[in-house]
This record gives structure tokens, C-alpha cells and sequence, in this order.
């Protein structure tokens, strides 16, 4: 049987038309809906310490306040990025994008990761330059330590809220969104520290707090980058799953081995591409069936959003090439031309591309079976034949009604 490639898009029941509410009707609702109830929440927290942290900060004289409150100023922008992106990322498939937009939510992530670092990589060389003249370095204000007290409050309290919503719909970008306001909370509890430790006398620990909180914001930001990095570039899955998907695939009835196997991330799916061998003498249809059963099984187990499953007849990796063999019309006339026959003589010629030459099964008719005399010129004539022909290695002679 020649290769057969079987390529099936999961998401085709999405696309059912290009109407409006088809093309912006989210592909899977509940999380669409949760991370836009969260992201809102998240918003309007940044937004109020956003300015009070900003104007505490100011007036207070810390620096480090200041510098957490351009953090929730960020995580405001991130948010506002995160709408945009679950709003787009959740779109169908359609002409343009099969498998989909949910890689919009990771090039958002990519720029959320790359926004923060380059805020953090700010402030810590605003706070290092400052701190080279410490005589100049204030004391701040107490009231800038209950803002960065209830600030540490409301960020742990979110970082709690949204990570619950992110595992419950399994959201990677939510859940990097909650980890994001955990390293809030951690640098206003740095902040607090800071302003602590310039109240009691060690002016400088102000200073010091806003350089360490550059150096969370960049790190978080850089982290969240080479993530989105990875994807981007076409990752495959860890090799436990990709293991696990390989022993469904080989449990499969009908497929006798497995010689090669990749996987991609795409936001919090994966797509996977499969060649199977099989029996090669069966049908296309029953290779077909294979095929499809092999691939629902995957998409059943595992956390998949597409698998393209290719049916081998042989390991492409060990067996001999069979493109430079010629195609079915001229092999047919060179059979018949080798054989002394005609194309009337068969009712049927199965042809068998494996390992660089061909098995032939020839289902000759009734009457040219009736002549026991011409029968066994035949296999005599097919046996010289294939023994020193360039294409042919195995001829095999059935027998069937002729066509009524």
C-alpha cells in the first residue's frame, strides 16, 4: 500500500461560517469569561495603588514606593495586554489562522515579559545612581509605610484570587498573570522593609529596597520572555508527555510500531504529528480507520489540540527508498509487456511500494483462468520475470469472477 497522510483539523467544528458572532464568539467560553472577570478585578486593585503608591511615594520621599508603584503601573498595562489577548486569543479558526489564535496570548505574554524587564532594569539603575550619593537620601514620611503595608495586602490577596480562577480553567497565561502579582506582593514587602528600616535611621534602606524591587520587576520580565521564547520557536512537550502519547498511540489496534513522533506548544494546548506503520498490504480504508482511531484516541487523553497522523507501510528510517520507483500506469505496461498479457487478462493489479521495489497481487478473470495450459506458462514467465527485473520483485496470482 502507498503512504497515506492523514491530516484532520480538531478545531473544523469551530468553523462555521465568518459572521461576527462566529469569528468573536470565544472558543471555549467558561475560560474566556473567567479571565476577563479576574482581569477586571486586577485592574481596578493596580489602578487604585497605582496612585496611591505614585503619590505617597512623592510626597512621602521614598523612593522605593515610587518604584512599586510603576510596578502596579505595569501590572495595569499587563492587564489591559491580557484583555486584549484573551479577547483575540479565544477567536475560532478560520481561513487565515486553522489551528486557531491562541498564540496571540503567548506573543502578549512575550511582550508583557519584555515590558516588565525594561522597567525593572530602570529603576534598578535609577536607585544604583542614586544611592552613590547617599548624603542627599531623605527621610520618608510614616504614612509611606501603612500604603506600602495595605499594598502588600491587596496584592497577596489577588495573587491567591487569580491563581484559583487560572487553575480552575487552566489558563497558562492566567496563571503566570497570579505569579506576576505573587512577585507584587514579595517586592512590597521589600518596600515595606525599605521604608522600615529608613524610618528608624538607615536612610540608604530605601534606596536599596527600590533596587531590589528593579531587580524582581526585570527578572519576572525576563522569565516570562524566554517562556514565551520557547513557544514561539516551537517547543516540543516534556518527555513524559510526549512518552505518554506515544504509548497511546502504539495501543492503538492495527498499528504495529511507531518511528516518529513531534510536539509543539501552543498556549495551553499542544499539536502533535505522527507517523504509525501498519500492516502494508491492507487497504487505504482500513489504514484510514487506523489512522482516525489512533488520532481520537490521543485527542481523548491528552491535552491536545490537533494530531495529523501519517500511516507508514514500513520505517521510512530502515527500509529502501521507494520514490525513484515509476508510478502505476507504466508499471502496469511493463507487467503486462513482461508477462505476455493484456490488460484484459486481470480484473484488477494491486501494487505494493515497499522497501525500493514492488509486490504485485494480479487478480486475473475466469476465462483466462479456464486455460490450466496458459496458467502455468504464466507463473513460469513471472518467475524468470522477477528475478532479475528492476521494479518487480514478488508477483502474486489471484483469482476472481469476471466482471459482470
Amino acid at each position: 500500500m502507498a503512504k497515506h497522510s492523514h491530516s484532520h483539523s480538531h478545531s473544523h467544528r469551530h468553523t462555521h461560517g465568518h459572521d461576527h458572532k462566529s469569528v468573536f464568539e470565544p472558543a471555549h467560553p467558561e475560560r474566556f469569561a473567567a479571565a476577563q472577570k479576574s482581569t477586571w478585578v486586577s485592574i481596578g486593585v493596580n489602578l487604585m495603588l497605582t496612585l496611591l503608591q505614585v503619590l505617597a511615594g512623592y510626597f512621602g520621599r521614598s523612593q522605593s514606593l515610587m518604584a512599586d508603584g510603576m510596578h502596579s503601573l505595569s501590572d495595569l498595562l499587563a492587564d489591559i495586554l491580557v484583555l486584549f489577548a484573551n479577547r483575540h486569543g479565544n477567536r475560532h479558526a478560520d481561513a487565515n489562522h486553522p489551528y486557531g489564535h491562541a498564540r496571540i496570548e503567548t506573543a502578549a505574554s512575550m511582550i508583557l515579559g519584555v515590558s516588565l524587564a525594561a522597567v525593572g532594569v530602570i529603576l534598578l539603575v535609577s536607585a544604583g545612581l542614586r544611592l552613590q550619593h547617599p548624603e542627599n537620601v531623605q527621610a520618608v514620611h510614616p504614612i509611606t509605610f501603612w500604603i506600602a503595608l495595605v499594598a502588600l495586602a491587596a496584592k497577596e490577596g489577588m495573587f491567591r484570587y487569580m491563581l484559583a480562577v487560572a487553575q480552575r480553567v487552566r489558563s497558562q497565561m492566567l496563571v503566570a498573570n497570579a505569579w506576576h502579582a505573587r512577585s507584587d506582593a514579595a517586592s512590597s514587602l521589600v518596600v515595606m522593609v525599605g521604608i522600615g528600616g529608613n524610618l528608624l535611621g538607615y536612610t540608604f534602606l530605601d534606596l536599596v529596597a527600590a533596587a531590589v524591587v528593579g531587580g524582581m520587576i526585570a527578572h519576572m520580565g525576563a522569565k516570562f520572555a524566554l517562556e514565551a521564547l520557547s513557544e514561539l520557536v516551537d517547543t516540543g512537550l516534556d518527555e513524559a508527555e510526549v512518552e505518554s502519547i506515544r504509548n497511546t498511540l502504539l495501543s492503538t489496534p492495527g498499528v504495529r510500531s511507531l518511528h516518529e513522533l513531534r510536539t509543539r506548544k501552543m498556549a495551553d494546548n499542544a499539536l502533535v504529528d505522527a507517523h504509525i506503520i501498519v500492516d502494508p498490504k491492507i487497504s487505504v480504508s482500513e489504514g484510514h480507520y487506523i489512522a482516525e482511531t489512533a488520532r481520537l484516541a490521543v485527542l481523548n487523553n491528552h491535552h491536545v489540540l490537533d494530531v495529523m497522523v501519517h500511516i507508514d507501510p514500513e520505517d521510512d528510517a530502515l527500509a529502501k527508498p521507494n520514490i525513484h520507483l515509476p508510478s502505476r500506469q507504466f508499471l502496469l505496461e511493463h507487467l503486462c509487456k513482461g508477462l505476455g498479457v493484456t490488460t484484459q487478462s486481470y480484473n484488477q493489479c494491486v501494487l505494493h511500494y515497499l522497501d525500493g521495489k514492488i509486490d504485485a497481487e494480479v487478480y486475473l478473470n475466469t476465462t483466462y483462468c479456464q486455460d490450466k495450459d496458459n496458467l502455468l506458462k504464466l507463473f513460469d514467465i513471472s518467475k524468470t520475470f522477477t528475478e532479475n527485473d528492476p521494479y518487480f520483485r514478488h508477483i502474486k496470482f489471484l483469482f476472481t469472477d469476471a466482471p459482470k
